[in-house]
This record gives C-alpha cells, sequence and structure tokens, in this order.
C-alpha cells in the first residue's frame, strides 16, 4: 500500500508539473489574461474534468505560478547573498540586485506574471505574501548586517514622514532605525522601477551600455540606503 500511495504522489507532483510548465508556455504565448484550463488540458491530452483535479480554477493555477515566479527570484536573490557573504554590504546588495535583473531577462513572461499589469479579475492571495517578500528580507538583512557592524550613514529623514517611517519600521524591520526602513522601502521600488523599464522595453534606445547602467545604478541605490562605499 505504501507502494502505491508513492507512486500516486509522484505522479501527481509529475503531472502538476506539466501542467505548470504549460501554463507557463501560455503565459509567453498570449498572456496571463488568456490563460485557460481548457486549453492547458487539450494540449496536454487531457480532459478537463482530471485537470480540476490539481487546479480547480484558473485563479488557482494562476496563483501557483506566481509563488514559483516569486520564490525562483527570491531564491536567486538569496544565493546572490550567500555568495557574497564575505563581501562588503554595499558590493552584497549590488550582488543581489544584479541577481534580481539576471533572473527577470531570463524569464521575461514569469517576471511579467508578478510585476506587469494585473490580471483583469484575479486577485492574489495571502498565500504570496511571503513569497513576494523574500528580495525584500534579503536586501533587509544586507542593510541591516551594515547597521550592526560597519555602520550606516542613514538619509534624512523629512518631519512630515516620521510617522509613516515609524509605521513602515514597526510593519519591515523593527529593529532598525525609520530613516532606514524608508530608504530600504524608496529602494525596493526603484530596483524593480529599473527591472521593469529594461524587461518591458523602456530603455530601447535610451540606455545602450545596461548592464554597466545597471550595475552603477543598483550601487547608487544602496548608497542612498546607507551604505558606506569601500574606503
Amino acid at each position: 500500500m505504501t507502494t502505491v500511495r508513492g507512486a500516486r504522489a509522484r505522479a501527481r507532483i509529475e503531472i502538476t508539473a506539466a501542467i505548470k510548465d504549460e501554463a507557463r508556455t501560455q503565459l509567453a504565448a498570449e498572456g496571463a489574461a488568456k490563460l485557460s484550463l481548457r486549453a492547458v488540458a487539450r494540449e496536454l491530452g487531457m480532459a478537463s474534468s482530471a485537470l480540476y483535479r490539481y487546479f480547480p480554477s484558473r485563479d488557482d493555477l494562476l496563483t501557483a505560478l506566481i509563488i514559483d515566479a516569486y520564490d525562483a527570484l527570491g531564491a536567486a536573490a538569496e544565493k546572490a547573498a550567500a555568495d557574497t557573504a564575505g563581501l562588503r554590504p554595499l558590493d552584497r546588495w549590488t550582488a543581489v540586485c544584479r541577481a534580481v535583473r539576471a533572473w527577470a531577462l531570463a524569464h521575461p513572461h514569469e517576471y511579467a506574471l508578478i510585476y506587469g499589469s494585473p490580471v483583469p479579475g484575479y486577485t492574489a492571495p495571502q498565500d504570496t505574501v511571503a513569497p513576494a517578500a523574500r528580495v525584500g528580507l534579503v536586501l533587509i538583512e544586507t542593510a541591516r548586517r551594515a547597521h550592526s557592524g560597519e555602520g550606516i550613514a542613514l538619509p534624512p529623514l523629512p518631519e512630515a514622514l516620521r510617522p509613516e517611517a515609524a509605521r513602515l519600521a514597526a510593519d519591515v524591520a523593527p529593529d532598525l532605525p525609520p530613516a532606514l526602513a524608508v530608504a530600504l522601502v524608496v529602494a525596493w521600488s526603484q530596483l524593480f522601477g529599473l527591472v521593469s523599464f529594461e524587461v518591458f522595453g523602456q530603455f530601447h534606445r535610451v540606455v545602450e551600455d545596461r548592464d554597466t547602467f545597471f550595475a552603477a545604478a543598483a550601487r547608487r541605490l544602496g548608497q542612498d540606503v546607507g551604505l558606506l562605499p569601500r574606503g
């Protein structure tokens, strides 16, 4: 009986992976708004009723793809942080940002699913929140290590922003100064703005040497957070 259950579990894993792979093919060809469970089932030679046992609705399949994309992007950022653990925080920060960009350029359709236009009629559930936070947590941890180690040049905090800064700090990094929490959120949004401009073509005929441009921009974001350059 255990052997039978094991075989069924393996078969379910394989079929689930095949469904998601075909769905990603459809994303690349048609976009998320046109993702269809019936079309996925047809391409896989499955009955629609059989596919519904794996994903009861299109939204369930979209959620699985979104979580996979966030997790893959987060894993790339975490690996970059681990691989550069011995470097100074600013260099580590830049390496993480470059890993985010590299993943996005290698997986533009999956990136578009999580950072492109919202899918009409779809609302992401709570299950997507933790995967979506992985890159931000890597950036926060990089700043945290700098703050407790070599120090950070805290950016100025306008008086009017102090209440919001205190709320942000309590939400995202209660152990860090509010000014740093604000700077991190700004840098996080600017990082994905840079990546999105490149992935979605806004840099076309504007920025030519994009590798050098991005490396310099990512480093500048780290300095704006207060990470100190090499002395």
